[in-house]
């Protein structure tokens, strides 16, 4: 069945391909700094106007603009990853920040294509979302996974925020792919009844919980420690002397009522085993009820590193990163690309994957369910943390990004994962953003970037479980596969 939105004769490709381009950078602007949350819906919009007028191929290449505008704008700080930390010179930055673009913007050119390619324009509102959404699944495991950016993931300030404990990001961004559908029918040809579903996904939240966790009668006072040590030199003698000085005279600044200490991800830039002398008599100052935890590198018997985090005084566990970061934190094709530029070549790239569904730490009374700094923007794996803890910690080195708009990014998945799981998350880091987050998303105390500084705020263990953290992912991405499977097109001709 051919309608004009449908068809899309109206829009050339060159117009739709502008556009798409533009949507990308607008879905940049829905996230931090800028957090332009309703210009998701338009972006959207702008993706779902006219695509069916266009060939497979018309609509891949229109999906792989949309993913050169989000990230040649959104991930603009791995720039300063390879360039200012990686030793790497302008040209040969440029050249690979701009291949990471163009890779990372084959995911949406091959859910368009697969899009046009296998549905029907007549169930459109339902498979555009459901697609979107499925792409995003896509993106998130494939190759170790990338899910920065994710429609939904600026929704957190949005009306749209309530449905984050019952669905999570993904739900979120079926509802904001799903607005931007119903709202080009609406703009472009007048289909009121699109008004009816709008108002049902905008309107039902304020109808929905506040609040799905309920906190503990007493809280407990953390402090977090940020160092702000130079990237440059924190790997060398002179950086780990500096580093071991500097949380040590932090550490010993802080009042004795103080229930847990935190210091961010590698805060001592040295193997455990090193850094045992400075550890024990930062333990030997403790008062005997508080806990410090700290990011570390941990070396195994068999000479295999680890990126962890252990505990001082009042603690019991340990955690080891599960999921690694490309490149910084492992090689991949180690023995064709080790050694062949600099960036190649980064200090500690050579880490080992803890194991799969670790325990919580116990400090200062609190189960802490542990996410290292990349790890937190992972929907699912901090779901399963937070099923077994009360409080979510994550350490982070956000240091890598420099003065970008990537540790906004940061903080702001980490404040989603607050509100997805109805807990507190303690979010220590080397320069900034160190944060405390309560349940709802909301920043209850933060920490000027760019300073050495100490954090404190009251944190609450949470008992219960929200819809998400109980069900995680799993329900939504049925959701959006039952989406697509009425328009899929089943014989060659169907339109």
């Amino acid at each position: 069945m051919k309608t004009g939105l449908s068809s899309g004769r109206s829009f050339t490709l060159g117009v739709q391909l502008i556009a798409a381009l533009v949507a990308g950078g607008f879905t940049t602007l829905t996230a931090s700094p800028f957090e332009l949350w309703w210009l998701g819906p338009i972006a959207a919009g702008l993706m779902y106007l006219g695509i069916h007028g266009l060939t497979p191929v018309q609509a891949a290449l229109k999906g792989w603009c949309y993913g050169v505008g989000l990230f040649a704008s959104g991930t603009s700080w791995v720039y300063v990853s390879i360039h200012d930390y990686g030793y790497t010179g302008v040209p040969l930055a440029v050249f690979l920040t701009g291949l990471f673009v163009v890779i990372l913007a084959l995911f949406f050119a091959g859910t368009f294509w697969l899009y046009r390619r296998f549905t029907l324009a007549r169930f459109a509102l339902l498979t555009f979302a459901g697609t979107w959404v499925l792409g995003e699944v896509l993106r998130t495991y494939l190759f170790t996974g990338f899910p920065w950016l994710l429609l939904g993931a600026s929704h957190v300030d949005s009306p749209l925020a309530p449905w984050a404990p019952i669905g999570g990001v993904y739900l979120l961004s079926l509802f904001v792919a799903f607005s931007g559908a119903l709202g080009a029918e609406l703009l472009f040809r007048r289909r009121v009844w699109t008004l009816l579903p709008l108002a049902a996904i905008w309107v039902t939240p304020f109808l929905l919980p506040t609040q799905w966790t309920k906190p503990s009668e007493t809280p407990q006072q953390v402090a977090l420690l940020q160092g702000n040590l130079p990237q440059l030199i924190k790997w060398t003698p002179e950086g780990q002397r500096k580093a071991a000085n500097t949380y040590m005279e932090l550490t010993n600044a802080l009042d004795d009522d103080i229930d847990l200490i935190v210091w961010p991800e590698t805060a001592l830039p040295m193997v455990e085993t090193q850094a045992r002398p400075v550890l024990e008599r930062v333990q030997a100052n403790l008062p005997d009820d508080t806990a410090l935890l700290t990011g570390i590198v941990q070396r195994d018997r068999e000479g295999n590193y680890f990126n962890g985090v252990i505990g001082l005084g009042n603690t019991e566990g340990s955690y080891q990163k599960e999921h690694l970061v490309p490149f910084g934190e492992y090689l991949p094709l180690e023995s064709v690309l080790r050694g062949a530029i600099n960036f190649f070549d980064l200090p500690m790239s050579t880490f080992r994957p803890g194991e799969d569904d670790p325990a919580p730490i116990h400090a200062a009374g609190m189960a802490l369910g542990n996410a290292i700094c990349y790890e937190i923007i992972y929907p699912q794996l901090v779901a399963e943390r937070a099923h077994d803890s009360d409080v979510l910690l994550t350490v982070s080195n956000d240091t890598w990004f420099g003065a970008s708009i990537g540790p906004h990014q940061h903080l702001q998945m980490a404040r989603l994962r607050a509100l997805e799981n109805g807990r507190y998350v303690i979010r220590a880091t080397s320069n900034g953003i160190t944060a405390i987050i309560d349940p709802q998303g909301h920043i209850t105390a933060r920490a000027p970037q760019f300073e050495t500084a100490t954090l404190t705020g009251d944190v609450y263990a949470m008992e219960g479980l929200t819809p998400f953290t109980r069900m995680g992912s799993w329900p939504i991405w049925l959701l959006a596969g039952l989406l697509v499977l009425p328009g899929l097109r089943l014989r060659t001709g169907q339109r």
